[in-house]
């Protein structure tokens, strides 16, 4: 009999749109690679941009917050493993999915530590120093760190989170697993595909529109960067790529000044593959991020900040440049655009960083290894989880009687 997996939603994938919907559509084909019946359920709408779930053969279940339908759902599915994709789905199911499946392993995809993201943004904000405390001091933080707590296993995809988690916050590294995105090694042949240096031209930039640090990027690039590069090099030109950007980003677009906002791309691969630098001049944010790891597997160099390149390589030597402000970037992007040697040892650091980190048989064998020991051991690994425990005794609690609450409230206006 096939093994039952359970995928509760945040927003239905988007791999064209989105690293996280990139990251959740490698964790959907590896557990159907491991013999899984998968069914991916989400409160949300369907985009234009979703993925065809159903063509890879995942059953598709529209569900309903705060209702009990999901019980009878649960039941009917009764799934040996159910994964909340970020948090705030923890938060809403996970007391319904121990109730009706208590024997399912339950594992939180955080895709990025949300806390840290939204922490940095509102220091940011408020042009104050960011430190570890002032995260710890956030309420989402505390929130974000009992849902690990309460779940067996949560997939941790930054490095630098991983430090955070086990060296600040003293999680147990029984709890944690480190899994970045996961990608087939760059081999000779692929390289082979790549256009040379002097083929390639002009710089991109890409993420989605709905992503505050992408949107805070690209403003800063206009503003800050671009002029100081446009200054140097007045023949090149800047492509700003994205799915849902706001009329404000769309403004700034200037054909004069080679600054264009051209949307959504159909191909992102394309797009990163023929310009010869990719900027990201991220001043805040989390996780790791893939228009960064496209652009090495994709054999374009980047210029970033060190938010940027957070959690991606440890100490292996970057992918381009980092640089963390305005003059430094422009400077950075300039030189490595005009350098044919240095560009290529900076595309170089980017094969040795997708093969030595993101090495996607080696990854796949470690989340299933673990999940292997987690299902043998389960009820020992609960036992000795006494944080966990004790905040599904009380945290757990409010959070059930107000759905309660609000489903009654809804049956009976």
């Amino acid at each position: 009999m096939d093994k039952k997996m359970l995928i509760i939603g945040y927003v239905w994938p988007e791999p064209n749109t989105t690293a996280a919907g990139g990251r959740m559509l490698q964790l959907i084909h590896f557990f159907l690679g491991q013999g899984y019946q998968v069914t991916f359920a989400s409160t949300a709408a369907e985009s234009e941009y979703s993925y065809d779930l159903s063509s890879i053969g995942v059953s598709k279940q529209s569900i309903l917050l705060n209702h009990s339908s999901f019980d009878n759902f649960l039941k009917d599915i009764n799934p040996d493993i159910v994964l909340f994709d970020r948090f705030m789905i923890e938060e809403q199911f996970r007391w319904r999915v121990a109730k009706n499946v208590p024997n399912a392993l339950r594992i939180l995809d955080t895709e990025d530590l949300h806390s840290l993201r939204n922490s940095r943004h509102l220091a940011y904000k408020k042009s104050i120093p960011f430190t570890e405390q002032f995260w710890l001091d956030q309420d989402q933080t505390k929130r974000e760190v009992a849902s690990i707590y309460r779940c067996d296993l949560s997939l941790i995809i930054s490095l630098h989170e991983m430090e955070l988690l086990t060296m600040t916050v003293k999680i147990d590294k029984s709890l944690l697993l480190h899994l970045p995105m996961m990608y087939d090694a760059i081999d000779g042949k692929q390289q082979n595909n790549w256009l040379p240096f002097e083929q390639k031209k002009d710089f991109v930039c890409i993420g989605n529109g709905k992503h505050a640090p992408n949107i805070d990027a690209v403003q800063t690039l206009k503003k800050d960067i671009w002029p100081l590069i446009r200054k140097e090099l007045p023949l090149a030109n800047l492509f700003v790529h994205g799915a849902y950007m706001p009329e404000s980003i769309k403004q700034l677009n200037s054909p004069k000044q080679g600054f264009y906002i051209m949307g959504h791309a159909h191909d992102a691969d394309e797009v990163i593959s023929t310009a010869r630098l990719n900027l990201a001049p991220l001043n805040f944010g989390a996780g790791i991020k893939g228009k960064l790891l496209s652009g090495m597997l994709n054999g374009t160099p980047s210029i970033t900040t060190k938010i940027g390149a957070e959690g991606i390589c440890e100490n292996m030597p970057w992918n381009g440049i980092i640089a963390d402000n305005a003059k430094t970037f422009a400077k950075a992007a300039v030189l490595l655009y005009q350098n044919e040697a240095e560009w290529y040892s900076a595309r170089e650091n980017g094969i040795a960083i997708i093969n030595g980190v993101y090495n996607k048989t080696l990854l796949q064998q470690r989340l299933k290894d673990t999940i292997e020991l987690l299902a043998k051991n389960i009820e020992l690994h609960r036992a000795g989880n006494f944080i966990g425990n004790m905040l599904l005794h009380h945290t757990m609690a409010s959070t059930k009687f107000m759905s309660k609450w609000i489903e009654e409230k809804n049956n009976h206006p």
